[in-house]
């Protein structure tokens, strides 16, 4: 057989180089660089992942944070029941992730466990409160719910002419849930003393009609301000409070935009800016390595806040002054909001 030219030769010779290059990594064939950072699983708490607030804006955080540091898409594991949590975990495990970021208190203890078993993988735990001896390899994303909630109640208390307020929560055994609606109602009584906070738990996230018959029953009682702490229960408070013709009060995020079937009466939602700290705790872990403890997301550092004041016009004379001076009282940390 004849032998082909030399040019021909060094044509075949540069294409194999450039397959070889490309199957060790160095480009995607696109000229792009493949994604060479920490591969980063997330496990939502129950529910869905489009949640409209604490599983869908921690997932868009991750994404968010997965970009800026160059690692390659995030994972996620949706969590159907409470019993799905270890074996959720493991499976990222089982796949040698090197982060894993859970969403919630309740699946705080698996986290926990799997992190005392696999140090070298770094966990992160929205919600997650992280005892000492902390594990090396495990850092709790924490908020001052009591702060948002109280910046809430400013606004109830401010706007309500019954003098009747309420809150509908999700489970009573969770503490963000508990710790937003006792800032709510020392909020609302700093601008009306005599006001009256009524508080039902639905003992559940995921069941919009229980947080729809809990707000009825508060209106029926004269209230007229609904806060919602309780994901897509607190979802159908706020209809319900729509539907009366009355103000609702979001929370986690800024309901007004994720709640468009509320929005006409929504006035504000108390905001842990979760989707901040789940991307600058990626970052964190790209720059330094393992963190550790618990990282507290308040006033000081931005990590709370409330969303723009919509549907009252005018504005009540004084109330967004009220509320810049309650942020810069928890910044100089001259205002308790849970005393």
């Amino acid at each position: 057989m004849r032998k082909p030219p030399v040019r021909l030769l060094g044509v075949a010779v540069s294409l194999a180089l450039s397959i070889v290059m490309s199957a060790c990594g160095g480009s995607s064939g696109t000229g792009t660089p493949t994604p060479s950072g920490p591969k980063i699983g997330v496990v939502t708490d129950i529910g869905q992942l489009e949640d409209k607030s604490f599983n869908e804006y921690s997932w868009k955080g991750v994404q968010e944070g997965a970009a800026a540091i160059g690692a390659p898409a995030p994972k996620v594991i949706v969590t159907k029941d409470v019993a799905d949590y270890k074996q959720n975990i493991q499976q990222f495990v089982d796949q040698k992730f090197d982060v894993i970021l859970t969403i919630g208190f309740l699946i705080g203890s698996e986290t926990g466990k799997a992190a005392t078993a696999n140090p070298g993988i770094q966990f992160f735990g929205i919600d997650q409160f992280v005892a000492d001896p902390a594990p090396p390899n495990y850092q709790g994303l924490l908020f001052n719910e009591a702060q948002a909630g109280y910046l809430a109640g400013i606004v109830a208390g401010t706007i309500t002419k019954s003098g009747k307020i309420g809150a509908v929560g999700g489970r009573s055994d969770v503490p963000p849930v508990v710790n937003y609606i006792k800032g709510y109602g020392n909020g609302a009584k700093s601008v009306k003393s005599d006001v009256k906070v009524s508080v039902n738990y639905t003992e559940d996230f995921n069941a919009p009609d229980k947080g729809e018959a809990s707000a009825k029953t508060m209106i029926g009682q004269g209230v007229d301000v609904i806060f919602q702490v309780a994901g897509l229960t607190g979802a159908g408070a706020l209809r319900a409070a729509c539907s009366a013709k009355i103000w609702g009060i979001g929370v986690d995020v800024d309901q007004y935009q994720s709640l468009p079937d509320a929005k006409q009466c929504i006035v504000t939602s108390a905001e842990k800016h979760i989707e901040v700290a789940a991307r600058e705790a990626m970052k964190r872990f790209k720059a330094k390595g393992k963190q550790t403890s618990n990282f507290f997301n308040d006033a000081t550092n931005g990590g709370i806040g409330y969303s723009p004041i919509r549907n009252l016009s005018p504005i009540p004379a004084g109330l967004e002054d009220k509320l810049k001076a309650a942020i810069d009282a928890m910044k100089a940390g001259t205002l308790n909001p849970n005393p």
